[in-house]
C-alpha cells in the first residue's frame, strides 16, 4: 500500500544491499489467532473488505488479505532501517506494552508503552526539555546527590524519576522526531496518529475489525489483542529493522546483533 503524502520523511540507503525478506507466513498468523477479529455488532463498515465472513458472531479476518500488506509494511521497515531512520513503536495497551518495550529494546528502537503524552511529537521542543530532566535525575540519582538530600526531598525527585523514567524512558535517546510510527491498536493510540499525521510522518498500524484504518498509510488487518497475535507483529517488526540496520553500507556501518528479548520496562 503505498504512502499518502509521506514522501518527505522516507530515506532508504541508496546503497542498500540487503535481501528483503518477508518473516510471516500464514500458518505463523493462524498459529498466533491473527484471524480473529472482534464480535460482527462492533465492526468499523471501513474494515469490510478485509472481513472474510464471521463465525459464532464473531468476524473473521480475511489472512490472504492481511498477508501481502504486512509483508509490505515489514520491507517498508526494514528499508528505512537500512538508511538509519527511526521507527518508534507505540503500545500502551496493558496486552502490549511489556512485548513493545521488550521487542523495541532488542531491536534499539526507540518506544512508547505506558501512555502517550499529548504533544509528543507536535510540541517535541517540551518533551526534549522534560527528557533532559530526566538525565539530569538520573545522573544525580547515580552520582550520589539524592543521598545528600533531606529525605523528603530524595522522596520527590525519585518520583520524579520514575514518573518521568515511565513516560519518556523508551524515547530519551531518540535524538528528534521518529521517521514512521509501528501502532498497536489504532483506536488506542488514536492522539499519537494524529499526530503523526499533521507532521507527514508515516504511520503502519495494526488495525482490527471494530477500528478505523483512517489516518493509517500502512494497514495491517489483525487481531490487536491477543497477546501471541501482538508477539507476532512485535517481534517481525523487530526482526525488518535489525536486518535493515546489518546492511547499512552493505553492511560496514552499523550492526545490531540478534538478541533474546531485554526485561521489558513495566508501567
Amino acid at each position: 500500500m503505498p504512502l499518502v503524502g509521506h514522501w518527505d520523511t522516507w530515506r532508504p540507503n541508496p546503497t542498500y544491499q540487503g535481501t528483503i525478506m518477508s518473516q510471516v507466513n500464514m500458518r505463523d498468523m493462524l498459529k498466533a489467532g491473527c484471524h480473529f477479529g472482534h464480535q460482527t455488532r462492533y465492526w468499523n463498515p471501513k474494515m469490510g473488505k478485509y472481513i472474510f465472513g464471521a463465525r459464532n458472531k464473531i468476524h473473521i479476518i480475511n489472512l490472504e488479505k492481511t498477508l501481502p500488506m504486512f509483508n509490505e509494511a515489514l520491507t517498508f521497515v526494514e528499508r528505512l532501517a537500512s538508511g538509519k531512520n527511526k521507527i518508534l513503536f507505540v503500545g500502551t495497551k496493558r496486552s502490549a506494552g511489556k512485548i513493545v518495550a521488550e521487542e523495541a529494546a532488542r531491536c534499539g528502537s526507540p518506544y512508547v508503552d505506558h501512555r502517550w503524552l499529548g504533544g509528543m511529537l507536535t510540541n517535541f521542543k517540551t518533551i526534549r526539555q522534560s527528557i533532559k530532566r530526566l538525565r539530569e535525575l538520573e545522573v544525580q540519582a547515580e552520582d550520589g546527590t539524592f543521598a545528600k538530600l533531606t529525605k523528603k526531598e530524595a522522596l520527590m525527585r525519585t518520583r520524579d524519576l520514575e514518573k518521568l523514567d515511565r513516560s519518556l524512558g523508551g524515547i530519551k535517546d531518540m535524538g528528534g522526531l521518529p521517521d514512521a510510527l509501528f501502532v498497536i491498536d489504532v483506536d488506542h493510540e488514536r492522539i499519537a496518529i494524529t499526530e503523526a499525521n499533521k507532521l507527514g510522518i508515516p504511520v503502519i498500524g495494526v488495525v482490527d475489525t471494530n477500528s478505523s484504518p483512517e489516518g493509517v498509510d500502512y494497514i495491517i488487518p489483525g487481531n490487536d489483542d491477543a497477546i501471541r497475535a501482538i508477539q507476532l507483529y512485535m517481534g517481525s517488526m523487530a526482526d525488518a529493522v535489525i536486518r535493515g540496520r546489518n546492511n547499512v553500507a552493505g553492511g560496514t556501518d552499523v550492526f545490531v546483533e540478534e538478541a533474546p528479548a531485554a526485561a521489558a520496562v513495566e508501567g
